[in-house]
């Protein structure tokens, strides 16, 4: 792929990340993304035919320029479930302060676009896939609660995570960052992981 070719699309990624961080939800069409871009309508379409494609696209996009796969690296190299557990809970839970503004926006149109939904239901996949190997990592160790199923126990910490739980103790509440993530993190430990078994 040219580099013309690759400086176009990291222009339209850019423009719609703006568009969602501006309009807050109140609707990104493509004719706002392709004019924020510098471009014909008709030339974005050439790079993403449909809406949901580019909005998927854009939150990866994100991803990309925030380092979310050197954030995920102490996760997924830590030596005990607990330590990934702990780590995943750290780099998400920093994480989504950064992101607000996409998530937002996703949030408050994904009930009446189809797009946005599509763009939020795969960010949100890929978030429950770090929850899933953190609680599979507590299962590898035998440190996983007994009291839950393995299933249950990662709807459990991926629904703890929830955008929304950040934004209601953080914003409506007042916390701050730091207490979210080491309060996250003790509860998650309350609730998923188990004692030692003796030696």
């Amino acid at each position: 792929m040219s580099s013309a070719i690759l400086d176009t699309r990291d222009r339209i990624l850019e423009a719609a990340w703006k568009q969602l961080e501006i309009n807050q939800g109140t609707g990104v069409r493509m004719s706002d993304i392709a004019r924020q871009a510098g471009i014909s309508r008709q030339a974005l379409y050439l790079h993403f035919s449909k809406r949901s494609e580019l909005l998927i696209a854009t939150t990866r996009y994100v991803d990309v320029v925030k380092g979310v796969e050197a954030r995920l690296a102490p996760s997924r190299g830590a030596a005990t479930g607990v330590e990934r557990l702990d780590a995943y809970i750290e780099a998400w839970g920093n994480y989504i302060p950064e992101i607000y503004g996409v998530a937002r926006a996703l949030l408050a149109m994904k009930d009446t676009d189809e797009a946005a939904a599509a763009a939020w239901a795969d960010r949100m996949q890929a978030m429950r896939h770090g929850c899933e190997a953190a609680i599979l990592a507590l299962q590898r160790d035998g440190r996983l609660s007994p009291q839950y199923a393995l299933e249950d126990a990662i709807d459990i910490l991926w629904t703890m995570l929830s955008v929304r739980t950040w934004e209601e103790l953080i914003i409506d509440c007042g916390w701050p960052q730091r207490k979210y993530v080491e309060t996250t993190k003790a509860i998650a430990r309350r609730i998923l992981v188990a004692d030692p078994l003796p030696r």
